[in-house]
């Protein structure tokens, strides 16, 4: 059955007849029609099945031949679009500017705002709007151009940006986060300025500026400000400008997407816009305590950018997290002036810089966790959310850097803070008694066992132990524990006797226990047992700024009990207590200060740090290197001579049997 046949003026004195969505020639203009005719069935394969909707139109706009897709994406039939202008499928915002209209002029203004990144939309028979990309390709018959645009659905596009404009911006929230928790006042400055680049460049905008409002005048000056190259930075005075300074007063947020988004009363703003180029701008007031004390000004030069509402809400938060850090700056700078004074009151006596207690203000609560950086925040964190489970916990960090305070603040916050923790230090039991006290024994277990003792996971039912350095334990000791681990099960030395109990175990280690895993020494289901909720401690060096807080904390426990009052700290001494490298951590730390306040007896806190250890382990050999070392040279002072007077047994203070055997399995042999 042959399809209905339309025709409509193609031109002058012409008409085009369509039939299908292809053109049919008719009339004068036949050689015209005969090479649309023939370019549209060279294409027709290629256009009925592309995936994406194909609208072919004239010079006047007109619509004379679609695809399948369109018909399926827009919901009209070929038949109801043929004929009919191109703006029957754009939304009526966009009919006199669209990319869609008028493809022979695109030399408008919205071709050039649309190239300035403005995004278009289609409309559909039952008038949703989508965003669409548009492509518009141009063929030139002897006559006439015809238009062919390629139009695709943008929504999966856009969505799938905006998503991952999400994450990058989340990123780099965090980021400043992380660095103005606990930003040293003495880098607050640099930090505000990198900190709008970051933001401006995260946001793909081209300028970001910062004003505060002074406190005397109530006027708005600009403080910070950063611009992409060859955008000029902002420097103006706001007075100029009081919509924009009125709505950051009241704390507003203020968005303009373009010039024309701008209120009437906003004259002043809009003329500044378009006469430096701005495309669009955003202002937000940032805050102290709910009250506003500046705002940040954020813009583009390249592109007309919108703002929802996530980005909004989450770049008012980066503004207050700056407004806090000014806030602490401006306070300091109070506290410096008043500080001042008083030295001048005081005839300029001590002509130093004293870090005054005051100034150190210890943000923490976890009773002897000192510290609010953000390596130690996080170690907290994950306490927090261990403690209220009886997993088993298994702390890392080096040697002094706290494991068994984090810990004890572990069962501090358990159900089963009640009952007292345990604490085993299984670096400090001999091997051949350590099972007995972990587990127990019965009177005659072994020679010397005189008594009936409960072990210290009988000690610790319905609480939690404490096993510090349990990479020491030996492997025979390792099985059992694993199978208190799995089953709450164990017998005591000398008994048949299965005892259960109800214990919470907290592990912790300044050995490498994966390594010792590889080596043989340390059972791997007992690792993996342990490993169940890991927490580093980061040592000191990578929490430089908890060492004043350290101080003061330690300088008020060991002053009170020597008897001292210290009032301040030595500028240079707390430099150089954050600038060394503390091998020793905490601990470490704890020894200096207290040796430097048995010597130095005024009230400030002076000290003499030990010279860094530059040597490294290469100066450190293994023990069993060095015992085989000092055997054989003992053997050689006794001509290799074991047994019987002045043999190296008695000089040893050995059994002979035992140094044969040790010998043995140190590979030590007579060399002749």
């Amino acid at each position: 059955m042959n399809a209905p046949v339309r025709s409509f003026p193609a031109s002058k004195g012409d008409s085009i007849a369509v039939k299908d969505g292809l053109p049919r020639g008719t009339g004068p203009s036949r050689d015209l029609l005969t090479d649309q005719e023939n370019l549209w069935q060279i294409h027709s394969t290629l256009f009925e099945t592309a995936p994406d909707p194909i609208i072919a139109t004239d010079e006047q706009g007109r619509i004379f031949g679609v695809n399948a897709e369109t018909e399926k994406r827009f919901g009209y039939t070929r038949h109801e679009l043929v004929g009919q202008p191109v703006e029957i499928l754009v939304p009526e915002l966009f009919r006199n500017e669209h990319a869609l209209r008028r493809p022979a002029f695109q030399a408008t203004s919205y071709f050039q705002r649309m190239d300035s990144g403005r995004q278009l939309f289609a409309r559909s028979k039952d008038g949703s709007e989508f965003p669409v990309d548009i492509n518009i390709n141009s063929i030139k018959t002897r006559t006439e151009t015809l238009f062919y645009a390629v139009v695709r659905d943008a929504s999966e596009r856009l969505a799938a940006q905006r998503t991952a404009r999400y994450l990058d911006f989340e990123k780099t929230f965090a980021m400043l986060s992380s660095k103005f928790v606990n930003v040293a006042l003495n880098r607050i400055d640099e930090e505000i300025n990198e900190g709008l680049r970051v933001i401006a460049e995260s946001l793909g905008m081209d300028r970001a500026t910062l004003g505060r409002i002074d406190s005397t005048s109530g006027e708005i000056e600009i403080t910070y400000s950063w611009s992409k190259p060859p955008f000029p930075a902002f420097r103006e005075s706001l007075v100029k400008y009081p919509w924009l300074t009125e709505r950051i007063r009241k704390g507003e947020v203020s968005v303009a997407d373009e010039p024309d988004d701008l209120p009437a009363e906003a004259a002043s703003e809009r003329e500044h816009m378009l006469a430096t180029g701005e495309k669009s701008a955003v202002v937000f007031p940032f805050r102290v305590g709910g009250t506003a004390i500046g705002g940040i000004h954020i813009s583009s030069f390249t592109e007309h950018v919108h703002w929802d509402e996530y980005l909004l809400a989450r770049v008012q938060e980066v503004a207050d997290l700056f407004a806090n850090a000014l806030a602490r700056k401006q306070a300091d700078d109070e506290l410096q002036k008043a500080m001042a004074q008083i030295r001048e009151l005081k005839d300029k006596v001590e002509q130093e810089n004293v870090y005054l207690r005051e100034e150190i203000k210890l943000e923490h609560a976890h009773g002897t966790i000192v510290g609010n950086s953000a390596a130690i925040r996080t170690v907290l964190k994950k306490a927090e959310q261990v403690a209220s489970t009886d997993s088993a916990v298994l702390i890392l960090g080096e040697t002094g850097t706290g494991k068994e305070l984090i810990a004890r603040t572990i069962h501090d916050m358990s159900r089963r803070r009640d009952h007292p923790m345990v604490n085993v230090n299984c670096a400090a039991l001999p091997s051949t008694l350590i099972e007995s006290e972990l587990f127990g024994r019965e009177k005659g277990a072994y020679t010397g066992a005189l008594a009936r003792e409960i072990g210290r996971f009988e000690l610790a039912d319905k609480s939690t132990i404490f096993l510090d350095e349990i990479g020491e334990l030996p492997p025979e000791t390792q099985s059992k524990l694993l199978r208190v681990l799995q089953e709450g099960e164990f017998e005591r030395l000398g008994s048949p006797k299965t005892m259960r109990v109800d214990v919470r175990v907290i592990a912790a280690t300044s050995r490498n226990l994966q390594a010792m895993v590889q080596e043989g020494k340390f059972r791997e289901d007992l690792f993996y047992r342990l490993n169940v909720f890991p927490i580093v401690i980061p040592p000191l060096r990578e929490r430089r700024e908890d060492i004043p807080a350290l101080v003061w904390h330690l300088l008020h426990s060991l002053g009170n009990r020597m008897g001292r009052n210290i009032e301040g700290v030595h500028a240079a001494t707390m430099r150089d207590l954050q600038n060394y490298p503390w091998p020793g951590n905490v601990r470490e730390l704890a020894n200096v200060i207290e040796r430097n306040l048995i010597v130095n007896t005024g009230p400030v806190f002076r000290a003499e740090l030990p010279e860094a250890q530059n040597n490294s382990n290469r100066t450190l050999r293994p023990l069993e290197e060095v015992e085989s070392e000092y055997l054989q040279k003992v053997l050689q002072s006794t001509r290799w001579r074991v047994r019987g007077s002045g043999g190296a047994a008695e000089i040893l203070g050995l059994k002979a049997t035992t140094l044969e055997a040790r010998l043995k399995k140190l590979g030590i042999r007579r060399p002749y």
